[in-house]
């Protein structure tokens, strides 16, 4: 986009006279509710979101208490050229200090604390692993080389195990790659090749997360809660515990107009008309659905129930081919499923085990782990991390929140002998105890602690190797007046599992039903920095010396590309 095109759009002829209705209070249809209102120049007062649980924010959660256990299920990791998520964000006041943007407070943080982990893998019960190179050999390269250069027809719905060959899985990359973005082997080869294209920039910096960017609290508060503020000040209506179950369509050769949204409202059914003048977003797709939770005595059981928003789904892609194919998503969850847990430690030697591991004091208010710390041979692919404490604004100085997850929930653990899907709040803190070396003190951290495990069965849907059609686009052709947001859509170029996927979908539905003459952010072109690619290559190639690079240097010394690589 650039600050040329960073202009508010012109208001639309008739904007008065329109409504929007957004099913799913995820970031998405928040996103998009506030680009109705500031490029669309929609009154707040036309706006309804519709969500079947009692809270928003979608995957982007934190809840709970040090009593009782604090609560996240994830947490999205974010970087500098999230473009369309920081031009939301730049509008959005902090809640705790209204001249201030949220984006001005999380560039503060990052830039007064930058982060870099401590420890990013580890072996052998809490034996750090001392390498920053990527552990490629030459054969590894090229298989990169070749999974960048590829188009994605060709590579259709290949899994990552099918492209890359068996010795990728034991290189530190893959184990870098895994933990951080949640793939696993058996899911879309071209959803790493988007990876890849996108994040290249962040290649060099990979052992160390450099360049990752965490908000200063859970995103829910930091985030989720400023823009819901915003929103309500605008006079938009939340209908929470509201279940959108099916979506009437006049669908002709060359239009399709959403007329009617059915839904149970406090357990009675209604039907909201809508003609062509109003508009519709639907989040499709949920990778949080039927998420359930355990405790310190009970595990969290998988959910094979259908959910809503898959259920809707489906109803709505029966009625046309081009409103995607949700059972590729949704079909498998035991390919989809994996489970965390949040842990809350009060006077606890978890702060001593933190220091050992980080050498980082995690009542300092600045980073301590930097990420996620993995143990490479965990049965479960266990990685944990401690974010900036207090993670919560009502948590309590003598406090500690960890987040842990396990991408192989189905494999016997290695301490306790169980599933981990199988296992208790306290089991699964003392694998991962177990893990990370605490000997003699596990016991005594156990005791000083609350875990609350958290199992989802779609976390990992949107990886699931697909094909065109798989996905709608935002905007299908024909559409009049409906638009689909979320990690379900295709959008060229970007990359699911982010937030800056969401947010974007919700731009370009914005823009286009309501056809503003202003355009969404492009998804930043590092894959075309001659300088990105240069260092990229270095990396793979443990930071040595490539073929040919003293002469180039040679050549470009004291011209004006000196500084190419």
């Amino acid at each position: 986009m650039g600050t040329y095109n960073n202009i508010r759009a012109k208001k639309p002829e008739g904007i008065e006279n329109k409504h929007a209705f957004l099913i799913g209070g995820g970031i998405g249809s928040l996103a998009a509710a506030f680009y109705l209102i500031h490029d669309g120049h929609m009154d707040g007062k036309n706006i309804t979101v519709f969500e079947n649980m009692e809270i928003l924010g979608g995957s982007m959660d934190g809840s709970g208490d040090a009593q009782n256990g604090f609560l996240v299920r994830g947490g999205r990791e974010m970087e500098e050229h999230y473009e369309c998520s920081w031009d939301l964000f730049c509008h959005i006041p902090m809640l705790e200090n209204p001249s201030r943007t949220v984006l001005e407070d999380l560039r503060e943080v990052n830039m007064t604390d930058p982060n870099i982990a401590a420890c990013r893998l580890m072996h052998k019960c809490g034996e750090k692993i001392e390498r920053d190179t990527l552990g490629l050999h030459g054969h590894h390269i090229r298989q990169l080389e070749k999974l960048v250069m590829a188009t994605e027809e060709e590579l259709g719905a290949m899994t990552i195990e099918e492209f890359f060959d068996d010795s990728f899985f034991a290189t530190d990359m893959w184990y870098y790659w895994r933990s951080m973005f949640a793939f696993e082997n058996w899911q879309s080869v071209v959803e790493m090749k988007r990876y890849m294209h996108r994040f290249i920039h962040h290649l060099p910096g990979l052992s160390r997360l450099r360049g990752i960017l965490f908000s200063r609290y859970n995103q829910y508060e930091s985030m989720i809660l400023p823009l819901q503020r915003w929103l309500e000040e605008q006079g938009v209506t939340f209908l929470t515990n509201t279940r959108v179950t099916d979506l009437t369509l006049d669908i002709t050769t060359d239009k399709k107009t959403v007329t009617a949204i059915h839904l149970i409202k406090n357990g009675h059914a209604e039907i909201v008309k809508t003609t062509k003048d109003d508009l519709v977003f639907f989040t499709c797709g949920s990778m949080t659905e039927n998420s359930t939770l355990g405790d310190m005595d009970t595990p969290a059981m998988v959910n094979r129930e259908p959910g809503a928003c898959w259920e809707l789904w489906k109803k709505v892609a029966a009625k046309d081919p081009s409103f995607g194919r949700p059972a590729v998503f949704s079909g498998d969850i035991d390919k989809t499923k994996w489970e965390s847990f949040t842990i809350t430690c009060t006077d606890s030697k978890m702060a001593d085990l933190l220091r050992k591991l980080t050498g980082r004091d995690p009542y300092s208010g600045k980073l301590v782990t930097g990420g996620i710390m993995t143990a490479v041979d965990s049965s479960w692919l266990l990685s944990v991390t401690c974010h900036r404490q207090p993670h919560f604004s009502n948590q309590p100085k003598n406090t500690i929140v960890l987040w842990a997850y396990g991408l192989l929930p189905d494999n016997l653990g290695d301490c306790v002998k169980k599933k981990m899907e199988d296992c208790t709040g306290e089991e699964l803190l003392r694998e991962l105890l177990w893990h990370m070396g605490a000997g003699d003190q596990t016991e005594e951290i156990i005791a000083t602690s609350k875990v609350i495990p958290c199992m989802m069965p779609y976390i990992t849907s949107q990886f699931m190797p697909r094909i065109k059609g798989d996905r709608p686009d935002v905007v299908p052709k024909g559409c009049v007046n409906l638009a689909f947001l979320g990690q379900f859509v295709e959008i060229p170029g970007d990359c699911v599992f982010t937030v800056e996927y969401s947010i974007r979908s919700a731009m370009m539905g914005v823009y286009t039903l309501l056809n503003l003459d202003k355009q969404p952010p492009e998804v930043w072109p590092s894959q075309y920095d001659l300088r990105v690619i240069a260092k990229a290559i270095k990396s793979m190639h443990g930071d040595q010396h490539l073929p040919g690079e003293g002469l180039i240097r040679y050549l470009l010394k004291g011209t004006s590309m000196e500084g190419l690589i």
